[in-house]
């Protein structure tokens, strides 16, 4: 199968700047030389129809077929050496440790307001900031239990983090379900390659669970919005796989200021609760009162402290990303570390200096809304019309707090099949982040890549597939 040669300037993860092969990538390289094509092609129908069986697809909102979609998956993995993830690992727990001390000190003492280093406005004014969190104490001061933190590798090739993020992280089914497809379709690579597992995920993630709260043996239920939300595989298999209980807003109930669950043995109460919906949804007794996903009295239980909520409410204005430019300095201010991974440079439109910089260089950068996911309200400007970024700006120009932007970075790449052969795609990661008694993470993550040529956008729905992501045990495969 013929393969494609990345650019120069980028970094790629299987060929070094002399278009030589890394070490740690030649027994993957070796292999796609000297596999037949027709197998590769065979091999990726059989990944395909296995992925239907299972039922691995999602829901694109707003399309009017409504049809579930199969997230595309590559069979080429990315890899990545011990020494690298040992940083990465030191990295990932330094800035979730930071961002739960953040959002403990907003719901109580504002110390990093009072020191001048995070605005009032931008924590106390955000709509994600829920007053009514204020001054609630939570178990082991725990906010954000289940964290996904997306890095992508520039073409100095070093790692940044992109985002954090902290309601409901989605798409670690993803990475359990593309190992296991790995594993059975290429058995023979995982006997040349001493890959770490991540199958224990699941078992982590229970653990995680069952220490969100001081109560011995406590029933733990996934709260789903229902089999219409995009992510509604994952809410099912999570549940599985733990060995808990699925639930809609609808098998629950609050008496006494208690959460009890619907059973056919009848009530059962319930003491940790891993949340599948944004807080507006959660209650609609003091949220959205149109809203028929949530549960009547949840919010009172979980003030009285009888339930856990996994994330905790409120926890989104941490992850918001005017707030984003800030975590370097919550490192050094609660930690007092100097940061392992590194920011993206980031210029924030509700600063009239800051503004005008973004404004006469909208060409050169990437603009976000500070509140948008999956891809969508973000420019990408080299990539966009004359008229996409005139748009842009006049919506930039209304609501300037609305917007931040960042260069635009060169994702790295990596080799990837596709109808031309085996070619480079952009890739992002996203590892998930454990914390209960401890910090604990499966080695890797979700590996996302954008299919399309030249794309820098990898979410799956524009157009984005996931990989298999391989963190060797060894220094080489």
């Amino acid at each position: 199968m013929e393969m494609h040669l990345p650019p120069e300037g980028g970094y790629d993860e299987l060929f070094d700047a002399d278009n030589k092969i890394r070490p740690h990538y030649q027994v993957i390289h070796d292999w796609l030389t000297q596999t037949d094509d027709e197998l590769i092609a065979e091999k990726r129908r059989e990944a395909d129809l296995l992925f239907h069986r299972v039922g691995i697809t999602f829901n694109v909102y707003g399309e009017s077929q409504g049809a579930e979609r199969l997230i595309p998956f590559d069979m080429i993995p990315r890899i990545i050496p011990a020494t690298e993830w040992h940083i990465l690992q030191a990295g990932l727990r330094q800035r979730v440790t930071a961002l739960n001390r953040f959002l403990f000190d907003v719901y109580h003492d504002h110390d990093i307001i009072k020191a001048g280093l995070v605005p009032a406005e931008q924590v106390f004014a955000n709509p994600q900031y829920q007053p009514a969190m204020q001054g609630l104490h939570l178990p082991r001061n725990l906010y954000i239990h289940i964290t996904g933190i997306d890095l992508v590798r520039n073409n100095d090739g070093d790692y940044y983090v992109l985002e954090d993020n902290l309601r409901c992280p989605s798409g670690v089914s993803y990475m359990l379900e593309d190992r296991k497809m790995m594993m059975r379709l290429f058995p023979e690579l995982f006997t040349r390659c001493a890959v770490a597992p991540v199958e224990q995920y699941p078992a982590m993630l229970r653990e995680t669970l069952q220490a969100s709260t001081l109560k011995p043996n406590p029933c733990i239920v996934v709260l789903t919005p229902g089999r219409y939300n995009s992510a509604y595989f994952e809410h099912a298999f999570l549940a599985r796989q733990m060995g808990v209980e699925l639930v809609e807003g609808a098998d629950l109930y609050v008496h006494n200021n208690e959460v009890y669950m619907r059973t056919t043995a009848g009530p059962r109460r319930v003491d940790v609760i891993y949340r599948r919906l944004d807080d507006a949804f959660l209650d609609p007794l003091a949220f959205r009162p149109d809203s028929m996903l949530g549960v009547p009295g949840l919010f009172a239980a979980y003030r009285a402290g009888t339930v856990v909520l996994a994330n905790a409410l409120g926890t989104g204005v941490a992850d918001d990303k005017s707030i984003y430019p800030y975590v370097p300095d919550m490192i050094r201010f609660y930690l007092g570390e100097e940061p392992i991974l590194k920011n993206v440079p980031t210029w924030q439109c509700r600063k009239p200096e800051e503004l005008r910089y973004v404004l006469d260089n909208l060409s050169d950068l990437v603009v976000k809304e500070t509140q948008g996911a999956g891809g969508y309200g973000m420019l990408i400007g080299p990539r966009a019309s004359r008229e996409e970024i005139e748009r842009f700006r006049d919506a930039i120009k209304a609501r300037p707090d609305n917007y931040i932007a960042q260069p635009t970075l060169s994702l790295s790449s990596c080799p990837t099949l596709v109808d031309e052969g085996i070619a480079p795609r952009h890739i992002d990661l996203r590892p998930f982040v454990l914390t209960g008694k401890r910090i604990q993470m499966v080695p890797g993550g979700l590996t996302r890549v954008a299919l399309r040529k030249h794309s820098l956008v990898v979410n799956s729905s524009q157009g984005g597939g996931t990989k298999d992501t391989w963190v060797l045990e060894d220094s080489e495969c």
